[in-house]
């Protein structure tokens, strides 16, 4: 039997949330699918506008019962009525999940149902959140996070990770992989996994330094000295960290060790290896060095974060 997903979108709804579709029409192509029926929900029915324009045909809130409830978001403020509330509140209570994707995580706060939860939205809206509903726990630099039975993403393309997670409980790791090759993204983010790269955080305005950040992500075993770094970017050692520092605003040894810490931190999320194994992968000499750098970035160990990782998958 087909598992229902139900999207509730309102007037100024991301348009970019609905690539959540994408992964459930995706799944229906796994063997033995189709598996999922995909419908758009708002409070009165029709046509919904979405802040971009583009209009989706939705059918009004009922009584049904859907498997997965899937509240999208938007980067303006949200007013709901009584009556949508009431619908949430209703849904939640009958339907086997709950997600918000983005700041939909609001609605689902003002409807009583997310208290006690740890919960996440787009990193923007975040603290707002949690001084608005002082009974969550926001944690403002997730990707998703589920608790119990309710999911709450971060913003924009978070809602394909949240999306890949859901299929990933109901038809396997296998098939979700599988969606997400076809949808070229990582399969696939971890929750845990900081909203923010830092490649992109350092926004190298050239060619030649965004080579060389490049070339040192793919490269992270390595030691990646300044010298390397600088025949990847084709240029002298003195050009090379004068433009760097110019353009990242980092030296070379802190944005490598930035990289590395992303890349240790995102296999002891989602992988079993051992600290030792993701400290020699990831090019930290031994790890201790690995500790001090997190401590450094994260602000806890290595072994807080597996902790942490295990703790939110149990």
């Amino acid at each position: 039997m087909k598992k229902s997903i139900a999207f509730v979108v309102f007037d100024g709804f991301q348009l970019v949330d609905m690539a959540a579709v994408s992964v459930f029409e995706l799944a229906n192509d796994c063997p033995g699918g189709p598996f999922y029926d995909v419908m758009m929900l708002s409070e009165h029915g029709g046509p919904v506008r979405s802040s971009s324009g583009v209009k989706v045909d939705s059918i009004p809130f009922d009584g049904h019962t859907y498997d997965t409830v899937m509240v999208t978001g938007s980067m303006s403020p949200i007013v709901s009525s009584p009556r949508f509330l009431d619908f949430l509140r209703q849904s939640s209570a009958a339907s086997r999940r709950t997600a918000s994707i983005c700041t939909g995580a609001f609605l689902l706060a003002e409807a009583d149902l997310l208290n006690g939860r740890r919960i996440t939205t787009h990193w923007a809206q975040a603290r707002e959140l949690q001084h608005l509903y002082p009974k969550t726990r926001v944690e403002e630099d997730r990707i998703f996070i589920n608790d119990g039975d309710i999911w709450t993403s971060a913003g924009m393309t978070a809602c394909i990770d949240l999306s890949l997670a859901l299929v990933e409980q109901d038809l396997g790791t296998a098939n979700a992989r599988l969606i997400a090759r076809m949808m070229v993204v990582y399969h696939r983010r971890s929750g845990g996994q900081s909203q923010f790269s830092a490649l992109l955080e350092m926004e190298a305005k050239s060619d030649r330094i965004q080579s060389a950040l490049s070339y040192a992500k793919r490269n992270l075993a390595k030691e990646l000295s300044v010298d390397e770094l600088a025949d990847a970017a084709h240029l002298s050692r003195r050009q090379f960290s004068r433009a760097f520092r110019n353009e990242t605003g980092k030296s070379p040894a802190k944005a490598v060790e930035a990289l590395r810490v992303e890349a240790a931190r995102a296999m002891l999320e989602d992988s079993s290896h051992s600290i030792d194994v993701v400290a020699r992968e990831t090019g930290f000499s031994d790890p201790e060095r690995m500790r001090r750098a997190f401590l450094r970035t994260v602000g806890q160990p290595p072994q807080a974060v597996k902790r942490a990782s295990r703790a939110a998958k149990a």
